[in-house]
């Protein structure tokens, strides 16, 4: 039996964990809207199920404006405003509506698609304008993978373009990827690439069953499980975080205690229950010696569906996420403000003692409160515990160093600049 890769070194974090700075009752870290949902891509597990052209229901110019200022009505310092799609770039007025969010303050980040429409020239324009950061999408680490969920060709050459002008251009890259079986072991190798290209943040989105991505081929909870502790692993080489996988706080946690108490490598394993995918993913990452370097690992931040973050739909609905479409009004008739602040939808995914099964019992869930778009998206219930989680409340055998480590997680959520900008394709609004 080949013997697995040894521990990767592991420096502990002052902060496993990072909490958001501002009440996130009363606002947001994060406002995204998707500006349209027309796109020239056919992703696997789009959202949105773009289309090619643009729909007349969408908001216009004014009704954009209004959103932004709605957008800065929720204070200082200023919410970082996401334009998404489909693709923005299908947006005519883009640049307008990034100068004139900018003007109002606003932080203004994009997240286009990988089509002919990213350009240095584009990028270059929307810059002049006041975008600093984009994100871009990387589902697979070759060409023929990325291509293929992407379901158009020269899309991942079209891609690695645009991050490497980007970043030419000084603005802040974060790169997103989608975690499904046709790309599971190729994630390392997509961590490669985010050390080779240079990127803010790298976020490993967990599926999440909506949209064109209900068949895609979702990964169980013991091998979520491992991926998570495989995302732990390369937490030193590059800036990883996840979409949709909350529980990946938990992971930062459980595994600070172990690497401070120095257990062996094979009782780490035993004690997070790894299997044999977390075992094949190692190998691969010391193969790419990812498994260390001069980072210092990047603590999860406790933002989720409709707690710290909202989502605005091309037609103006306002839901907690844009994978969660339940929605707590629209903007047209309605304060956006007011919606995220007050309505049941948003209040009721912020409030932990509402969560049900294994999610309420759990000891982490002020932390984590597990997937509320899963839950939702699977059994109706937004409360419902996040199938997408294997672990069972109590089964930690170091609590008493679990608690120590949350009664210390403080503020430092970046909210200030584009450190906190958490979204892309791959979510179209993570968090």
């Amino acid at each position: 039996m080949t013997p697995s890769p040894a521990a990767p070194a592991r420096r502990p974090s002052a902060r496993p964990v990072r909490v958001q700075r501002h009440d996130p009752a009363q606002r947001p870290m994060l406002v995204t809207w998707e500006a349209t949902r027309a796109c020239a891509l056919a992703c696997r597990h789009c959202r949105a199920e773009a289309v090619p052209l643009r729909s007349p229901l969408e908001l216009g110019l004014d009704e954009a404006k209004a959103l932004m200022d709605e957008a800065a009505a929720f204070g200082r310092p200023a919410v970082i405003f996401i334009i998404t799609g489909g693709d923005c770039f299908e947006r005519p007025d883009l640049a307008e509506l990034a100068a004139y969010g900018t003007e109002l303050g606003l932080h203004v980040a994009l997240s286009p698609s990988g089509t002919d429409k990213l350009t240095k020239e584009a990028l270059s324009e929307l810059q002049e304008a006041g975008v600093g950061a984009i994100s871009l999408s990387i589902d697979g680490a070759t060409a023929a993978t990325h291509d293929a969920f992407r379901g158009l060709e020269r899309t991942f050459d079209r891609t690695i373009a645009g991050w490497e002008a980007a970043r030419e251009l000084g603005m802040k890259v974060q790169i997103n990827s989608v975690v499904a079986r046709h790309n599971v072991h190729e994630l390392p190798d997509i961590a490669a690439l985010v050390r080779e290209h240079g990127a803010m943040t790298w976020s490993g989105f967990l599926l999440v069953p909506t949209g064109r991505g209900i068949d895609l081929g979702a990964l169980d909870a013991d091998e979520v499980e491992d991926v998570l502790g495989a995302f732990y692993d390369m937490g030193e080489a590059v800036p990883v975080r996840t979409t949709e996988g909350h529980h990946f706080r938990r992971v930062c946690l459980q595994r600070q205690v172990l690497a401070d108490r120095g257990v062996t490598d094979e009782e780490m394993m035993r004690i997070m229950g790894y299997g044999p995918l977390y075992r094949q993913l190692r190998e691969r990452i010391a193969e790419l010696g990812l498994d260390s370097g001069p980072r210092r690992r990047r603590p999860p931040i406790t933002v989720s569906s409709g707690s710290g973050f909202v989502f605005v739909s091309h037609t103006g609905e306002v839901t907690p996420s844009g994978f969660l479409e339940k929605s707590a009004g629209n903007v047209r008739d309605s304060s956006l403000t007011e919606i995220y602040r007050r309505s049941e939808v948003f209040t009721g995914v912020r409030d932990p003692g509402l969560l049900k099964g294994r999610c309420g019992a759990c000891e982490y869930k002020a932390v984590c409160g597990g997937s509320r778009a899963r839950a939702y998206n699977m059994t109706g219930d937004l409360h419902a515990e996040d199938a997408s989680c294997n672990y069972r409340p109590g089964s930690f055998p170091f609590p008493d160093d679990v608690a120590a480590l949350m009664s210390g997680v403080g503020g430092g959520s970046g909210t200030g600049g584009h450190e906190g900008l958490e979204v892309g394709k791959a979510g179209q609004g993570g968090h």
